[in-house]
């Protein structure tokens, strides 16, 4: 302790301010502060030191689901309220314009180079990252948007694939579930989508808790900013809802949940997201506002969350994308830790593996979706495993992704690729057993291990790579396929089954 004290002593007093102050300074993203100085003004995360998701007792199996989530969202806010209060008065002098979130402790402001000098000398901001904005991983075949003939094609084969209509068949079809679909925007009154839509009563629409834009500043895109009904300005969310949950109950059964309802977030500008707007939207979702984004009710929040985006950590030109890695890690967390099941696609940039690289894909708390065609090959453009830094198998599982026929706006259908479109299959997969099993809202790790558990290995094949991470198409599960191609019916008939039994969380179904 001597020998400590006397080299403070022999500090010269600047620099022993210095140090003190470095200890607690906040962070300021380099590349930030430099398009600060260039351009004048920047979109920024101010990031708040305490970032772990608060302590809350394990859900118990015979607890109420919805109970525990208002007290996540509860610990949530307060934390928000208590920690930011000073940040948001610091900013209000400054006159600043910022929005808060709580999902995940940070702040959306624009900053001047003043600014982000000012704050790396507070002791109550842990960070400052960049707000760039990305273009989402998204399937990239234009041609595959294009309108197919409206001749009616009645179950696609993808849903018949995973064994859907045996499901259906049962009596079950997703009724009871509601599923939420964050992407490009959607036309709610497309004849597939809009009986199922939660907002449509049969006579009247409310979007009211039904539909959140996080699209506030776009100067180009076709919906404008902040829209109060839903809408697409892409044509990729509609096709993906279309999926999860279609049915125009004229012949086009295009979803694999079609008794389900939905609701949605727009997350992207034309395809095109931030890690604010992503953020946003999550938030929204784990407890749904009405039209003045007041009144959070997480009683409404949806049971699935469909995702078939990525938010690329690397975008030309400067080399900053959704980064760090980690920036959207604890909003998809605290979605999953409200009894959320959070199916990712894996992305499009196979077959070489290590290619699941990008945000929500990466993370532990995610069902990462891989792409099938309809002869069970993994498609060449699915991503595949492993996942650097995480232990688990990636993706989890695998579903039809290969020329898939859904809705696209114009009241229109059309035929798309990617691992965009296997995700709602599994969404879809997902709301089923929990339509033939409502035990399991609430418990997206037991809705996880049915579809991994039941998966089909037999004749799933990957004529486009050997192995990778040491595991081949001979090893189950692996780094390609995952768990196998998903089976709905085998999965329904183990909820079932666990309906009666029980689940056993250390064995599995």
């Amino acid at each position: 302790m001597g020998k400590f004290q006397s080299g403070l002593r022999g500090m010269p007093l600047a620099a022993l301010a210095l140090a003190c102050h470095s200890a607690l300074a906040a962070d300021i993203n380099p590349a930030l502060a430099a398009q600060a100085q260039h351009d004048g003004v920047v979109e920024a995360l101010i990031i708040l030191p305490d970032q772990a998701t608060p302590m809350l007792a394990p859900l118990d199996a015979n607890a109420d689901y919805k109970t525990h989530r208002r007290a996540l969202v509860d610990t949530l806010r307060a934390r928000a309220s208590t920690q930011q209060a000073d940040l948001h008065a610091w900013l209000d002098a400054r006159r600043v314009e910022y929005r808060a979130y709580w999902i995940a402790n940070m702040v959306w402001a624009r900053l001047s180079a003043a600014d982000l000098a000012a704050l790396a000398q507070r002791d109550n901001v842990a960070r400052v990252e960049s707000n760039p904005r990305i273009a989402a991983q998204l399937p990239q075949t234009t041609p595959a948007m294009a309108p197919v003939p409206d001749a009616i094609e009645a179950i696609g084969p993808g849903i018949s694939k995973i064994r859907a209509p045996d499901v259906w068949a049962a009596g079950f079809t997703g009724q009871g579930v509601v599923i939420a679909g964050q992407d490009t925007g959607y036309q709610w009154d497309h004849p597939a989508l809009k009986p199922h839509y939660r907002g449509w009563s049969g006579t009247t629409a409310s979007h009211d808790y039904n539909w959140h834009d996080s699209i506030h500043d776009s100067t180009g895109n076709s919906c404008g900013n902040d829209a109060a009904a839903p809408c697409d300005d892409h044509g990729h969310g509609t096709h993906t809802a279309g999926t999860f949950a279609g049915d125009d109950g004229a012949g086009n059964q295009i979803g694999v949940a079609p008794g389900a309802k939905w609701i949605g977030c727009r997350n992207m500008d034309a395809g095109t997201g931030t890690p604010a707007r992503y953020i946003e939207c999550m938030q929204w979702l784990l407890a749904p506002t009405d039209h003045s984004g007041q009144n959070p009710n997480p009683a409404l929040a949806p049971d699935i969350v469909s995702n078939s985006w990525g938010c690329p950590t690397a975008a030309p030109p400067a080399g900053e994308g959704c980064t760090p890695a980690d920036i959207l890690k604890q909003a998809v967390d605290n979605l999953v830790a409200g009894g959320i099941f959070f199916a990712a696609a894996a992305a499009n940039d196979g077959p070489s593996c290590s290619t699941i690289t990008a945000p929500p894909a990466i993370y532990d708390a995610s069902f990462v979706v891989g792409a099938t065609d309809n002869s069970d090959r993994i498609a060449g453009f699915s991503s595949r495993g492993p996942v650097s830094g995480v232990t688990k198998i990636r993706p989890d599982a695998s579903a039809p992704g290969v020329s898939i026929r859904s809705s696209i706006p114009g009241n229109s259908y059309g035929s798309m690729s990617g691992t965009s479109m296997a995700t709602p299959h599994v969404a879809g997969a997902a709301a089923l057993l929990m339509s033939v099993n409502p035990a399991l809202k609430g418990h997206p790790d037991q809705v996880a291990a049915l579809l991994r558990n039941t998966a089909v290995t037999a004749g799933v094949t990957d004529p486009s790579n050997t192995g990778c991470g040491g595991l081949t198409m001979a090893n189950w599960p692996n780094y390609q396929a995952g768990a196998g191609r998903i089976d709905a019916y085998a999965a329904a008939i183990m909820a079932d089954t666990i309906l009666k039994d029980g689940f056993d969380a250390a064995k599995g179904p």
